[in-house]
């Protein structure tokens, strides 16, 4: 036909002789004008870029929404698109039923389409550029297209053309939507004034774009890039060349901070309370309603439209199929008929119904319903994801404003633990958090409500119900109604048999339901012997030298493999319901479908249709899957409901009381924050995130004090207080304490002196009485408890009621942060070097402050863990001190120091620091000997107040008192002689402290090797090369995984999933054949002969294609089970045997790999990376999203990544066989799909690892609040400690949401990618003219599936991903080569009574520990007699340990031998050689267990036998005291023990072995001196016909040793009895001995020509480095 714009049908085309206007293609071409007038004005200014560069208002981001009605004009555009693409169908299909083409029944409408898209790009363009004034030529454009449409419109209703005719309808629409869209130019106009008025409305950025550090744009952009996720691009694309950091996701909008959303959720449950009833319990449900109910409803309506759009797929495919089943030249005849009924304006006018039945514009109305269903999905999931982390930062906030606000109390006497606390934040919070999450997948709450009031079994408050009913009801219509939608399409188009097809769905759902509960159940058991296998783990790992000395590695290995055989049994069980749970999922669909097809076949009347079939197919998916969520709903559902009461009872509990010095939260409530909305800030590692806070800055000095107002600093008058109970802790408290002197509280253990120190701290609740505190000066009030300028008034007026300093405040249990030294002796206060080196001082830190491995700047770990307790007790006191206050409570800050420490503290900073400086000091100490120093003394004894006054007044007063006082001081002073003759305890905490960072200094020398190998790498690569290696997926490491679960496992699971899809394509394909060959009778008689009656035609095709049908699904779902049942008992399979190997790999690795990997890394393989191995075999581990939660059971991510992977594969094959053609298009989406997952996965990855670095700081920050809160308060930081949490939860919160983000970019454009496949699986169905209509119906059925998978096959990849990394973290632990346990000689040549007499000879031993280090010992050569009792001694680090090891060949012996009782040692097997001889070592190590299990593990020794030993070690009586004897529990680490009953177990448990050597490796350094005379009294005697190796940190203790060895730098120096030895003037052993002997004197006094130049204790002496004694001490050393 030729081009004619109004065609050529007949003569009168272009006639006007009835008026220019009632030319149909006159009208058309006058709507031309518009869009022509529209492009010819914009695309200059477009192309030119005025917007660009008339901007008047600097902004940083191009995405600031400037004009009223944006959100409106983006949906009315898109409304306006979708018409006009209408349009242009309708009139392409009407020119079909034309003679000749008629372009002016399509082309002004895609010239609409084009001008409504330059329309939208334009004034995004002007609207960023802030020109507004350019927006008069839409305006103008607005108006002009309404007149000509309307005028079209008027024209139609005059020519009898109504709404019967579709283009009358949409001629009507467009009508409208310009209409609309005038008027929101006309309201830009109205409120911004840029035309037509003489003053202009002046604009300002909103305050969040002005913030450059705001990066989190969505709130911001318009509604494309919302929908799309496109501002998400330049962040995902540049993960791909440099790892997304926290400073790159920059901060959270105001509105979605957590400070903003409590102050929400804060006042929806303040407005509960009223006057009538101010008792009764807000509701949390209620709050939440209030405060999220509105996001959560538009969640809900984006789902419902979703919903409803799903139904468009199953509908045009049935559309298509029809189509092609009947052919379109069908109804031509019909159509020729009422062509002429049909005809105005000379063209043909077409109703809505003949535009459907064409099945192009079907293809292209399928593509776009898909489009807008996953747009409107992923927008619900958006608007879910952030209500939902909105309402848990609202929480958080909530929760610790009530932490810090917690009665002492509560914590105190058990009703509030730091484990329900913790629980709160970890748990409970995001219980809610994902029940939000689910919120629009509540339909099924109607199914199940009456069993969740069976399953929850707690009492529930009836609100709580009310409320959930609330969002059930809610929301249930959007589930509801998509079930009874798919139940009417399935009988519309199937009949009955629909129905029993549904009721096989529904049937089924309980038995998900009841999977889900046992999964559950199941994992709580499993994580319960997990625990128990990590502590066993652990245990192993903390004694593992003493474990390879006795050779008992084996026996605790075999009680770890115990415990792993439970933990894998319930792991099984585990497995084998997740496999259920799998295998439902897929067979449900496939049973459904095989009753519905096989009951449609013997009951209905007619044949199945392919355009039945295969809607229907696609029908019963939409139908499972709200089916399938019910068991994961009703499971939220349930959890949600248990943690709001919990929730609601934490928020009830006890507060601190009104009649304190704390009266509710009136200066440091988190509204007093509100100007602090600066949110998250990007941690700067050179200066830490504290002292960034402005806000809180301090005077760097403290203001003069008034000293003569008030003499009295704190009074307490007729106080009676209490814990909680109606008893008083604390009875007739009447005490002051003096301003700026030192009072002393003493009494004795459990007296009250913590408690009375508390009481005046308001933290005990009053029962009557009063704390009355001096008037705080003016001066010094603004600055108290850093509250910053803008706080002032409030703080102001709170102090001056309060009548409260901020008191620095040391507990007696040390408390401490994990941050670094300084910042928690600092504690937020501006850094003073003067002030704090001097403080450093009088706390004699700087010694352990050097064994650090970055000094003060070390973090020193959770509450302290890797200090002693009197390190901890030193940083507490040091905090105190420094702090800038008037006041400083001690409570008992000796108790963990030794004399010596004792001594320095309470002359240089208490009595020099703090008292010089005219403080106010209340020390609570049992140390009396201070007493002398008090300028005031309160005496305690059973909760009152024994005794008040000066040491004078006392001694005057109360002459019995102070008698008990000199008696107790002479019994102390004894106590200090013994003192001095051991080690300083102090030198024994800084010798820990070394060990505990040596393992982190060698991790840390690990990493920056591998930083500064990586840096090389990166230098030598190139981009693209660096590129690679973030980009690449570890495919080796997988096949280790696989390979790991045994051969046959791998090849069961891949042939049964081959199997299965092979099966699942047969089934469909089966059904195509078995659909189109009803449809003409013909096909089939040709190939089953003829039929005389339809009944026989009926009868055949049944007997012929049911039975194959039927073989095929049962196949199907048989493979679903045993495919589901391999993939789980793979991963299985795998995890125990990757634990076998480590464990067993770990345990007889060499002793150097101990020492030189840190504990906590091989802790983690057998923790997190054991963890996440094994939950693979049954668990999706990923992050939590909304599409990860709406599964009812996460399958494993390698199984779902081949599911996933293989039915796109399976689908893209059957479109590919119905349509080759496919292929062609199938290129650039293959193409486009590889670009989406290569950015996706590396952006996805530093995201997750952001998400999970960023959570634990938060929780850390509870748990240590939790801990802390007397002294927070005391200190009167709580405002510091809520910006803290803020700022925490907020840097979490923007890393969880960038991450929700960046999934949603990718399902979108998966999403849209799916679409595409299948609009051009439709096209080249329709196009290649395909007979075989059951076959289309086939591959678009197929077409569908891709949308669903396509976003999962990445997703978990990049899962995958995460799970290697433990995968390959195991494998690199297995790579470790192990001892070399057989030996050369056999064990059956070796005597049973082997040694028999303890002889040993060196000869010429050279030892090393690597044979890449250098020797530790070098050519020594020494004899032993049988019998001989020998010590060892030199300086440190002179190879005497080392001597020790080598006796167990736990060294590497290059050279020499060591032969005992004629044996080479290094022949034997190691098993055999350690288990005969015997060692004690410095560190007493105990396992949990039994008395019996420690003494005897090998249980070879009688009963009487270990009582022999027990009596041996004087611990028979305390043995045979303690409930079960020898069967007596043990804890872990022998805690309930002291240190000196732990040694003398270990010696006990040597003499149980009978060997005839015993090596003392300092046993008796970490002893008392009674402890260690027991023990050496015990090697005198016991140990007399046994050859003994004394290795001495002592020399005094191997003085009566028959023999000594001397060593130095590994040489064996000197070889003789210690007589003889001392005897020698110039000996290693004589000065070794003299040192000795001063070092453990009272008192040193080092002269020179007669002179004194240094007189003091010699550890004092020791610590002044260029001092004389300093230098002798070290020139002997």
């Amino acid at each position: 036909m030729a081009l004619s714009f109004c065609g050529n049908d007949s003569g009168d085309s272009y006639s006007v002789e009835k008026g220019v206007l009632n030319n149909g293609c006159f009208v058309d071409a006058l709507n031309l004008v518009p869009h022509v007038f529209l492009l010819f004005i914009t695309f200059p200014i477009l192309f030119i870029g005025w917007g660009s560069q008339s901007s008047k208002v600097q902004i940083h981001h191009n995405t600031w929404l400037h004009f009223p009605g944006h959100n409106l004009r983006w949906i009315l555009t898109f409304t306006l698109l979708f018409v006009h693409v209408c349009e242009i169908a309708e009139g392409i299909v009407s020119n079909g039923h034309m003679k000749s083409n008629h372009l002016h029944l399509f082309m002004p409408a895609f010239m609409g389409f084009i001008a409504a898209t330059t329309s939208v790009v334009y004034y995004h363009n002007i609207e960023t550029s802030n020109f507004p004034k350019l927006l008069l030529a839409l305006f103008i454009y607005w108006i002009l297209a309404f007149i000509t449409k309307t005028i079209k419109l008027v024209k139609y209703a005059e020519n009898s053309v109504g709404i019967q005719h579709l283009r009358f309808c949409i001629t009507a629409l467009l009508v409208i939507l310009y209409g609309l869209l005038m008027a929101v130019e006309i309201n830009v106009i109205r409120v911004r004034k840029y035309v037509f008025f003489t003053n202009p409305q002046k604009v300002k950025p909103p305050e969040d774009l002005q913030d450059l550090g705001v990066r989190f744009l969505q709130p911001f952009v318009n509604l494309l890039s919302k929908a799309t996720y496109w501002w998400m691009n330049p962040l995902i694309i540049g993960a791909h060349k440099r790892p997304i950091e926290l400073k790159k996701i920059g901060k959270l909008p105001i509105a979605m901070r957590a400070l903003t959303n409590y102050l929400r959720l804060k006042d929806a449950y303040e407005e509960q309370r009223t006057a009538e009833d101010p008792e009764k319990a807000p509701s949390i449900w209620k709050s939440m309603y209030r405060a999220f109910g509105r996001p959560i409803l538009l969640s809900s309506t984006f789902r419902y439209l979703a919903d409803l759009l799903g139904f468009a797929g199953p509908l045009c495919i049935s559309g298509i199929v029809k189509c092609l089943e009947t052919g379109n030249q069908t109804e031509t005849t019909a159509q020729g008929q009422a062509q002429d009924q049909a005809r105005y304006f000379g063209v043909y006018f077409l109703s809505s119904n003949e535009l459907l039945q064409n099945t192009y514009v079907l293809a292209v109305l399928l593509f776009l319903a898909l489009i807008l269903q996953r747009t409107f999905l992923q927008a619900s999931y958006y608007v879910t994801i952030e209500t939902g982390i909105n309402l848990r930062g609202a929480l958080l906030a909530m929760i610790y404003n009530k932490i810090l606000r917690l009665s002492t109390s509560n914590m105190s006497m058990g009703e509030m633990t730091l484990g329900q606390i913790n629980n709160l934040v970890a748990i409970e919070t995001n219980q809610l958090m994902w029940f939000l999450f689910l919120c629009p997948n509540l339909g099924q709450c109607q199914c199940s409500h009456d069993h969740q009031r069976n399953v929850a079994c707690v009492p529930l408050e009836l609100v709580a119900w009310v409320a959930l009913e609330w969002v059930c009801l809610t929301v249930a219509g959007v589930r509801l109604f998509q079930i009874i939608m798919g139940v009417i399409l399935l009988y519309y188009l199937l009949g009955l048999s629909a129905l029993i097809g549904a009721s096989v769905i529904v049937l089924l759902a309980p038995v998900q339901y009841f999977i889900a509960t046992k999964l559950a159940d199941t994992q709580k058991s499993t994580l319960d012997y997990s625990t128990d296998r990590l502590k066993k783990t652990t245990e192993i790992l903390k004694g593992i030298k003493l474990l390879k000395l006795y050779a008992w590695e084996d026996i605790f290995c075999d009680s770890v493999e115990e415990t792993r055989t439970k933990e894998l049994t319930s792991l099984k069980t585990f497995a084998l319901y997740t496999s259920m749970s799998i295998f439902m999922n897929a067979a449900i669909p496939i049973a459904a479908v095989l009753a519905t097809f096989v009951t449609h076949a013997y009951i209905s009347s007619n044949p199945l249709t392919p355009s039945e079939a295969f809607a229907s197919l696609a029908l019963f998916h939409i139908l499972v899957t709200p089916l399938f969520l019910l068991s994961t709903v009703v499971r939220f559902a349930v959890k949600a409901l248990v943690s709001v009461q919990k929730l609601g009872e934490f928020l009830q509990s006890d507060e601190i009381g009104d009649d304190s010095w704390r009266n509710g939260d009136t200066s440091v409530s988190l509204e007093s924050c509100r100007k602090h909305t600066g949110g998250t800030k990007a941690i700067n590692r050179k200066h830490p995130l504290c002292y960034q806070l402005d806000s809180y800055e301090q005077p760097a000095r403290r203001p003069l004090r008034p000293t003569e107002t008030e003499d009295v600093a704190v009074k307490v008058s007729n106080g009676f207080f209490t814990w909680g109970s109606s008893l008083s802790t604390l009875s007739d408290i009447n005490i002051r304490i003096p301003t700026g002197q030192l009072t002393m509280v003493v009494g004795q253990v459990g007296c009250g002196k913590s408690s009375l120190l508390l009481a005046m701290l308001g933290e005990m609740q009053t029962i009557r009485g009063k704390v009355h505190w001096s008037k705080l000066p003016e001066c010094e009030m603004i600055h108290e408890g850093n509250i910053s300028e803008h706080e002032m008034e409030l703080s102001f007026e709170a102090g001056k009621s309060k009548n409260r300093y901020s008191v620095a405040y040391a507990t007696q249990k040390s408390w401490l942060l994990n941050a670094t030294v300084e910042e928690n002796i600092t504690f937020g206060s501006p850094f003073n070097k003067q002030r704090y080196k001097a403080v450093i001082d009088a706390c004699s830190l700087q010694p352990d402050i050097d064994l650090l491995p970055f000094g003060d700047q070390t973090e020193i770990g959770e509450r302290g863990i890797n200090l002693s307790g009197g390190q901890r007790q030193r940083i507490c006191v040091a905090r105190a001190l420094y702090q800038n206050t008037n006041i400083v409570f001690l409570d008992d800050p000796f108790s963990a120091l030794d004399i010596h420490l004792s001594d320095h503290l309470m002359q240089e900073g208490i009595l020099k620091f703090l008292q010089d400086d005219k403080r106010t000091v209340v020390l609570v100490t049992h140390k009396l000997q201070y007493l002398i120093h008090a300028d005031w003394i309160i005496a305690m004894k059973d909760g009152s107040v024994l005794r008040e006054g000066t040491l004078k007044d006392i001694q005057n007063n109360d002459v019995e008192l102070y008698e008990h006082w000199k008696t107790l001081m002479n019994r102390q002073d004894q106590e200090l002689e013994k003192d001095t003759e051991l080690d300083s305890l102090t030198a024994l905490e800084r010798k820990t402290l070394r060990r505990a960072f040596y393992s982190r200094e060698a991790k840390n020398q690990i990493d920056d090797e591998d930083e500064e190998e990586e840096e090389e790498e990166d230098e030598d690569d190139s981009l693209s090369t660096t590129t690679s290696r973030r980009t690449k997926i570890p495919w080796k490491v997988c096949w280790r995984y696989l390979s790991s679960g045994g051969f046959l496992m791998v090849v069961m699971t891949i042939l049964s999933k081959l199997l299965k899809h092979t099966v699942m394509v047969a089934i469909d394909y089966w059904l195509a054949a078995w659909t189109s060959n009803t449809t003409g009778r013909s096909a089939l008689n040709q190939t089953m002969g003829n039929f005389t009656s339809d009944s026989d035609f009926k009868a055949q095709l049944r007997s012929f294609y049911v039975p194959v049908f039927s073989i095929l699904c049962g196949a199907g779902i048989f493979l679903c089970l045993i495919t589901s049942l391999t993939v789980e008992l793979m991963g299985l399979s795998a995890a125990t045997s990757l634990h076998h190997n480590l464990l067993n790999k770990i345990i007889h690795a060499p002793i150097r790999f101990f020492d030189v990997t840190p504990l906590g890394q091989i802790l983690n393989r057998f923790s997190a990376d054991t963890n996440i191995i094994d939950q693979w075999s049954h668990q999706r581990f990923c992050h939590v999203d909304v599409c990860s939660l709406c599964s009812s059971a996460h399958p494993p991510t390698l199984e779902s990544l081949t599911r996933s992977t293989l039915l796109c594969l399976s689908a893209i094959g059957v479109i590919a066989f119905v349509t080759p053609t496919f292929l062609i298009a199938l290129v650039p989406l293959i193409v486009a799909f590889y670009f989406i997952q290569k950015y996706f996965r590396v952006a996805s990855k530093d995201l997750q690892d952001l998400d999970d670095s960023t959570q634990l700081p938060l929780l850390c920050h509870f748990s240590e609040t939790a801990e802390g809160l007397t002294t927070i308060r005391a200190f009167r930081h709580e405002a510091r400690f809520k910006q803290r949490m803020l700022e925490l939860t907020d840097t979490n919160n923007t890393a969880y949401l960038f991450l929700s983000a960046a999934n949603r970019w990718l399902e979108v454009r998966t999403d849209y990618l799916g679409a595409v496949i299948v609009l051009t699986a439709a096209v080249a169905s329709i196009f290649a003219q395909n007979s075989n209509s059951g076959l289309v119906g086939l591959g678009l059925t197929y077409a569908l599936t891709v949308t669903n998978y396509l976003n999962w096959v990445v997703r978990n990849l990049a899962d995958l991903e995460v799970q290697m990394a433990a995968v390959k973290k195991v494998n690199s632990f297995l790579s470790t080569e192990s001892e070399n346990y057989e030996g050369s000689m056999d064990v059956s040549q070796v005597p049973e009574d082997w040694p028999q007499q303890g002889e040993i000879k060196i000869q010429d031993l050279s030892v090393r520990y690597d044979p890449m280090l250098k020797p530790v010992l070098k050519h020594v050569n020494a004899y032993i007699n049988p019998g001989q009792k020998v010590g060892i001694c030199g300086r440190t680090g002179s190879g005497k340990s080392s001597l020790s090891l080598a006796f167990f060949n736990m060294v590497d012996m290059f050279e020499g031998k060591i032969v005992i009782d004629g044996i080479d040692i290094c022949k034997l097997p190691l098993q055999t050689l350690r288990s005969r001889l015997s060692i004690i070592l410095q560190d007493p190590i105990l396992f949990s267990g039994s008395i019996r299990f420690n003494l005897d593990p090998e249980r070879k020794c009688t009963d009487e036998g270990l009582w022999e030993a027990l009596e041996i070690a004087q611990l028979k009586n305390m043995v045979k005291a303690l409930p079960g004897g020898l069967d007596a529990v043990v804890t872990e680490g022998g805690e309930n023990f002291s240190v000196g009953q732990r040694q003398l177990f270990c010696l006990a448990r040597a003499f149980v072995r009978k060997s005839s050597i015993l090596i003392m490796d300092e046993a008796t350094a970490s002893i008392d001196m009674a402890t260690e005379n027991i023990l050496q009294k015990v090697v005198m005697t016991a140990f007399t016909d046994r050859t003994v190796v004394t290795i001495a940190h002592l020399v005094s203790s191997i003085l009566k040793a028959e023999q000594v060895l001397v060593f130095s730098s590994g040489i064996l120096v000197e070889c003789d009895s210690a007589a003889n030895l001392l005897a020698q003037e110039d000996s290693l052993f004589g000065v070794l001995h003299r040192v000795h002997t001063i070092l453990t004197a009272d008192l040193v006094i080092v002269m020179k020509r007669g002179n004194i130049l240094e007189y003091d204790k010699p550890e004092t002496l020791l610590e002044q480095e260029d001092g004389m004694f300093a230098s002798f001490v070290r020139a002997d050393m």
